[in-house]
């Protein structure tokens, strides 16, 4: 039986090469939730910044998310940190957080390929991505996993702390600072583009045709 895979969070770029698809781990440290509402002000910020036309500062095109967040243009440092689009419902008294299942992942694509491009370096979701988002994966050697859906109760008890780090106004979909432990995840999309939704199919055709 194969041991217990664990991966430290956030990770190196470099790091991602050994994520497959099909890979099944577990997840160890620091996770940030972010949806929809998140994801479009994260989306604007970076946008207004670099088509202002009164900032001197043209130079936040070239920007990665760490300068960007030391400009104060985003409320955190994006780069070699992990989204996981989730909204949790809210916790009961003893709770560290409440039911904490994904979000539909195409909810963020139209964000996502800015995103990565300025570091994030993976994302948890449910659910196919893009052919813009998965071109953008292998662009910038990210990953995409998938959490199980339907699992929220059980996946909240993988998170240890929680506490919210920007846009409280948005309430559930506030962008929140995550400590996991052993947080169960399947590597969907790998940074060669591999795509298990994709793979699964054609293996189950495969094996139906040997029949």
């Amino acid at each position: 039986m194969d041991s217990k895979r664990v991966i430290n969070v956030p990770f190196k770029r470099e790091q991602v090469d050994g994520l497959k698809s099909g890979d099944y781990v577990y997840l160890t440290g620091t996770l940030y939730s972010a949806r929809d509402a998140a994801h479009k002000r994260l989306f604007d910020s970076i946008v207004d910044a670099e088509s202002s036309i009164i900032s001197s500062e043209k130079q936040v095109i070239g920007m990665d998310g760490t300068a960007l967040y030391e400009k104060g243009i985003l409320p955190l440092d994006i780069t070699d940190n992990i989204f996981y689009y989730l909204g949790p419902t809210p916790a009961k008294e003893g709770q560290v957080i409440g039911s904490a299942g994904p979000t539909t992942s195409s909810r963020m694509d139209k964000y996502t390929p800015l995103l990565l491009s300025k570091g994030l370096v993976g994302m948890i979701g449910k659910g196919k991505r893009s052919k813009e988002v998965i071109d953008a994966i292998v662009a910038n050697k990210a990953v995409y996993f998938a959490a199980v859906g339907g699992a929220g109760a059980l996946l909240s008890k993988c998170i240890k702390k929680s506490e919210v780090i920007a846009y409280d106004d948005l309430g559930t979909e506030a962008i929140r600072k995550m400590e996991v432990e052993d947080f169960p995840v399947i590597v969907v999309i790998d940074s060669q583009g591999n795509n298990l939704y994709e793979t699964a199919v054609e293996d189950y055709n495969s094996s139906k045709t040997v029949r």
